[in-house]
């Protein structure tokens, strides 16, 4: 951050090339140059980790979990690559060679062109992933439970040549599979604390990597509308091992998707489905995710408030204007806390509910509690 800063905010594959190639002698020189922003960034890290651990601690006492992110991708200009550039397909410049994308689909005509630097799996594996376990590592201390956005990936991704301008001449590049999750479980134990983000376009394979290694899935009941019965999104066809969110940070608000996001099909499907006249459409997708099979379930505070999408949180796609929703103190009433009590309660999503029972079977399971996943 120091050289970037010294830079003029350049990414680091267009510093001049002893940096760039992080050269010994160049990078003594930089440290006692930019030794003062250097010691600036090591403090604010520090207090940061500080801070945050102590808050992850204060939850964690109150039975609170912590779920983290681990995009599957990094950014090129990270300090990832800079430091690790034998990982990524780069050229002797350090440029990309390929990039990151998903194909044309019904949402884009010409695909979306990511432009993160591929994992070069082949390398990867020689080292038994270490840097992928270090990453992993690194997450787990942050947080308790890691969501991998983009999972598929794992399987196969899409690699588009870094000199096209959109993601249309890619192709599919098959990923490094049930060899990397075997190491990974065997360097961090066989229950792994991952959620597999399996969200849109997924083939056999990745289900079959998935279901293999016991990771979650996920289910968003905003998407469940659109088609008929058979939609894999519709509580009647989930499984126990899912984390089942009204809506996720890409999602409009539940009261926002409603009035204004779905389509008039959605809501009629939505009001027959949940027998409900719709004035209340963001409770009907919380008790619907509570009273679902699903292991877990997530609604996003905007949900328990009944926000419309002026309180939308992510616009997938838009550059600025994002992640700037916050709530008051005052917001979180008596009336809230109750009503959230009461279906927490009542669908069997309460921990004391299933405590030193096993929910399947009746019996006595010790900390193994297979009843009642986790609410808000």
């Amino acid at each position: 951050m120091a050289l970037k800063d010294a830079f003029g905010g350049a990414p680091w594959n267009q510093w001049e090339m002893p940096l760039r190639s992080r050269q010994p002698a160049a990078l003594e020189a930089a440290r006692s140059e930019h030794a003062a922003a250097i010691h600036n960034h090591r403090l604010n890290q520090w207090l940061f980790y500080r801070q945050w651990l102590a808050l992850k601690q204060y939850a964690n006492e109150a039975g609170i979990e912590i779920v983290g992110d681990i995009p599957i991708f990094v950014a090129m200009d990270s300090s990832d690559a800079w430091t690790n550039p034998a990982e990524f397909f780069l050229d002797a410049q350090f440029q990309p060679v390929v990039v990151a994308g998903v194909p044309p689909d019904y949402f884009s005509a010409t695909g979306q062109l990511w432009g993160n630097p591929l994992y070069n799996w082949k390398a990867m594996k020689k080292n038994r992933y270490a840097w992928w376990l270090r990453r992993i590592r690194a997450a787990l201390r942050l947080y308790d439970i890691v969501r991998v956005d983009h999972f598929r990936g794992f399987a196969g991704y899409w690699e588009v040549p870094a000199s096209e301008l959109t993601a249309i001449n890619g192709q599919w590049v098959k990923g490094p599979g049930s060899d990397f999750f075997k190491i990974v479980r065997e360097e961090l134990g066989e229950d792994l604390p991952i959620v597999a983000e399996d969200l849109g376009e997924i083939t056999p394979d990745v289900v079959e990597l998935r279901d293999k290694y016991g990771l979650p899935g996920m289910k968003i009941l905003q998407f469940a509308f659109s088609t008929d019965a058979a939609d894999k999104f519709l509580p009647h066809n989930y499984e126990r091992n899912f984390v089942v969110y009204s809506g996720t940070h890409d999602n409009d608000t539940s009261w926002g998707w409603y009035t204004r996001t779905a389509t008039d099909k959605e809501r009629d499907f939505f009001r027959r489905y949940l027998r409900t006249d719709g004035h209340d459409a963001a409770w009907s997708l919380i008790e619907a995710a509570f009273r679902s099979v699903a292991n877990s379930a997530i609604v996003p505070l905007q949900d328990l408030l009944n926000l419309g999408g002026e309180a939308r949180m992510n616009l997938p796609g838009r550059a600025s204007g994002n992640w700037a929703w916050r709530y008051a103190p005052e917001q979180i009433t008596g009336h809230l806390t109750d009503r959230l009590k009461d279906a927490t309660v009542t669908y069997g999503r309460d921990p004391a509910t299933y405590a030193g029972k096993d929910r399947e079977s009746g019996g006595q399971s010790g900390q193994d509690v297979k009843g009642g996943g986790s609410g808000a």
